[in-house]
């Protein structure tokens, strides 16, 4: 039985293998993708330690890092986060989570992410100094999961997600999703491994007043204009393949840390390496740090992120006999070059 366990999850790491490479790309492509929101990570607790924890992953965080970790929540999680995205910009990121047990293996889970960019006024050709209007995009990505405890050494899960992005008179909408296994053995469960492909989904692109254009219509006598609709390219999703190995280290008894290293290659950004690590004290108190390695090689084009990561949790248990009902605080930062970095907190209750 062991032997065909394995067998198969060597086969799904070689099928998500295979399937990443169909879609991945090149630095070249950089900035040809669209939706470049999910690529952003709006919990607190995972981007402490730059999203390496794919195989010990659990709750909220798990819609960004893997949609496998869902499945050891034991019964409600509810999670609200804020990101201060590039300081000083007014970008803002909130997220609202509700997850719950179904079933003696499976869990539900609903997210939703909001981006809000802030607002500024509005300005033509012919008005360069303003229009007296103002101009405010937003953008949403709606997640829903399942994920399920197939083996007591495999996990597996699905995200659907809804992604729309609006300006003034220009929108998309469009549809994804995410898969994710996460394999513990049961002879050592301090090993963690997880592995996750992200953003499969068709093409998307912009309509709206946005793309038309007011132009003359030659004529014998009186001239008029006319509006036009112009045609807008489609864009492809930020496919990303992702696989991440951990291992945690009893220390003294009610001491934990963790080691986790991680590879993600992207479709349209440079690939990265990440490291991490974290310490908790009777799982009650947790800190964090982690670092991204970006690939060096082909152009000189950088992220803003930097790479360096750090954070921290604190949580309460709320009952003595419910030993699932807590109540907790997660902060984390990210450098970034230029701006003032990423602040993100997060609140979660469980119960």
């Amino acid at each position: 039985m062991k032997r065909i366990i394995k067998k198969n999850i060597l086969a799904a790491v070689a099928v998500v293998g295979i399937v990443g490479q169909a879609f991945a790309g090149n630095p070249q492509r950089a900035g040809s993708a669209g939706a470049s929101e999910l690529l952003i990570n709006p919990y607190a607790r995972s981007s402490g330690w730059a999203d390496v924890s794919l195989g010990a992953v659990r709750g909220s965080n798990s819609f960004f890092v893997n949609i496998a970790g869902l499945s050891f929540i034991e019964k409600t999680d509810i999670r609200f986060e804020n990101t201060q995205w590039l300081v000083n910009t007014g970008i803002q990121i909130n997220s609202l989570s509700f997850i719950q047990r179904v079933s003696d293996n499976g869990v539900l889970g609903v997210a939703i992410n909001g981006f809000d960019y802030g607002e500024w006024e509005v300005t033509t050709a012919t008005q360069p100094d303003g229009t007296s209007g103002v101009i405010k995009p937003t953008a949403i990505v709606i997640n829903i999961a399942y994920s399920q405890k197939f083996t007591e050494s495999i996990y597996g899960g699905i995200n659907i997600k809804a992604y729309n992005s609006s300006i003034s008179n220009m929108k998309t909408t469009g549809l994804c999703f995410d898969a994710g296994v996460q394999y513990i053995p049961e002879n050592n469960d301090a090993w963690k491994f997880g592995i996750t492909l992200k953003n499969i989904g068709p093409a998307l692109k912009y309509s709206g007043d946005g793309s038309s254009v007011i132009l003359p219509v030659p004529t014998f006598g009186t001239s008029y204009t006319q509006a036009w609709d112009g045609k807008t390219a489609t864009f492809e999703l930020p496919t990303q393949l992702a696989m991440g190995l951990s291992y945690d280290f009893t220390l003294a008894e009610d001491h934990r840390l963790t080691a986790a290293g991680a590879f993600t290659s992207n479709s349209f950004e440079k690939d990265f390496f990440q490291v991490g690590a974290e310490y908790s004290f009777k799982e009650v108190f947790m800190v964090r740090g982690g670092y991204k390695i970006y690939n060096q090689g082909g152009d000189d084009l950088r992220p803003a992120l930097t790479g360096l990561t750090a954070g921290f949790t604190a949580q309460l248990p709320l009952s003595k006999e419910n030993k699932g009902s807590f109540l907790g605080l997660d902060y984390s930062y990210r450098a970034t070059n230029p701006f003032q970095g990423v602040h993100s907190v997060g609140i979660m209750v469980g119960f």
